[in-house]
C-alpha cells in the first residue's frame, strides 16, 4: 500500500483543527498533540504516512526529537517542520543535519502551505517508486545469486562425488524449495561484481572441502540403518523407525541462504554431503511437527529440473 497520509504534530488543539481543515482536501490527515503521541502514531501507522509535519516548540520534547526518530525508524517519510519566524535558526539547523526536507513558517499562508505539502507528497511518491524499483532489482539480483549457487553446487558435487551427483542435488533442490523462500543476505552497496564473484568462488571451494570431509567421515555405506543413523548424527535429527525427523529445513536451505562473504560451515554442508553419500536415494517431506527423511528409490529427474529449481528458488515462479 502506498503511503498517502499526512501526520501533523502540535500541542495546540486549535492548530491541529485548523491544519486538518486547510489540508484535508489535499490528503488524509492524522494529528497528535505531543512528540510521545507522534511516536505512537508512527508505530501503528508508519506505513500509511507519506509526510510528517511537526511543530518545533512544544512542552517537553521538541519537534526535532520526533523528526530525528522518524529519520531513524521511518526514513521514507518526508519530514517537515513548522515554526515561528523567531525559530528559523533551529529549522535551518534541522535542514542542514538532514532531519527535515524543509520548514513551513508560522503563521501559515494557505496557498504556500498547500504548495509545500503538495511537493512533499510528490516527493513521497517518487521515493515509493524508487524503493519499489530497488526492491525489484534486489529480488532479481538475489535470484541470480541463487542460480549461481545452484550451478556451483552441481559442479562441486560432480567433482567430489561423480557417481549419482545429479540425483543427489535434485533431491537437495526439492527439499530446499519445499523449505520455503531462500534469500541470501547481501549488502549490495558493499559488494561490486568482481568482489562478489570472488567471495562466491571461495565459498564454493570451502563447500567442496567440507563435503569431501563428510564423505570420508561417513565411510563405506552398508545398509539403511547405518545411513539413517549417519544423517541423524550429522544434522542433529531424531531417528524414528525407518525415518529421521528434523525440526526444520535448515539442513537443506542454509547452504543456499547464507549471507555473501560468510564462510561455509561443515553443518551447512552436511545435508548435501549425506544426499551425495546415498546417491540421492532419499525423500524429504514436510510434516506437521517437522521434516521427515526416508530412504527411497533413485529419483526420476526432468531434463530441465535445474533451470526450474533456479527460477523457483529465486522467486520467479510459484511453487
Amino acid at each position: 500500500m502506498k503511503p498517502e497520509k499526512i501526520l501533523y504534530v502540535d500541542d495546540e488543539a486549535i492548530a491541529l483543527k485548523y491544519f486538518e481543515r486547510l489540508v484535508g482536501p489535499l490528503a488524509p490527515v492524522i494529528t497528535a498533540l505531543s512528540v510521545e503521541e507522534g511516536r505512537a502514531v508512527l508505530r501503528e501507522h508508519g506505513g500509511e504516512i507519506a509526510v510528517l509535519v511537526c511543530d518545533q516548540r512544544m512542552p517537553g520534547e521538541r519537534g526535532t526529537e520526533l523528526l530525528r526518530h522518524a529519520r531513524q525508524y521511518h526514513p521514507n517519510i518526508v519530514r517537515m517542520m513548522t515554526t515561528a519566524y523567531s525559530e528559523l535558526g533551529e529549522a535551518i539547523d534541522a535542514i542542514n543535519t538532514g532531519e527535515i526536507y524543509r520548514y513551513i513558517s508560522k503563521p501559515w499562508e494557505l496557498e504556500s502551505l498547500r504548495a509545500d505539502l503538495k511537493n512533499a507528497l510528490e516527493l513521497s511518491d517518487l521515493r515509493a517508486e524508487r524503493n519499489e524499483l530497488l526492491h525489484d532489482k534486489l529480488l532479481a539480483q538475489q535470484g541470480q545469486l541463487l542460480a549461481q549457487r545452484m550451478a556451483a553446487l552441481l559442479m562441486v558435487s560432480a567433482a567430489v562425488q561423480p557417481q549419482d551427483h545429479e540425483a543427489a542435488l535434485y533431491r537437495f533442490a526439492q527439499a530446499a524449495m519445499a523449505g520455503g523462500p531462500v534469500a541470501p543476505a547481501v549488502d549490495w552497496n558493499r559488494w561490486d561484481h568482481a568482489d562478489l564473484q570472488q567471495a562466491e568462488a571461495r565459498r564454493g571451494a570451502s563447500v567442496a572441502g567440507h563435503v569431501r570431509d563428510w564423505l570420508q567421515n561417513f565411510g563405506a555405506r552398508h545398509d539403511d540403518t547405518q545411513a539413517l543413523n549417519a544423517l541423524a548424527q550429522a544434522v542433529g535429527g531424531e531417528r524414528l523407525g525407518d525415518a529421521v525427523r528434523l525440526p526444520g529445513a535448515e539442513a537443506f536451505t542454509a547452504l543456499l541462504g547464507a549471507a555473501v562473504g560468510e564462510t561455509a560451515t561443515g553443518a551447512q554442508c552436511a545435508g548435501l554431503a549425506w544426499l551425495l553419500w546415498v546417491g540421492g536415494r532419499a525423500q524429504v517431506d514436510a510434516q506437521a511437527d517437522g521434516w521427515r527423511v526416508t530412504l527411497a528409490e533413485a529419483p526420476t529427474m526432468p531434463a530441465d529440473w535445474l533451470a526450474d529449481a533456479m527460477e523457483r528458488l529465486g522467486g520467479h515462479s510459484p511453487g
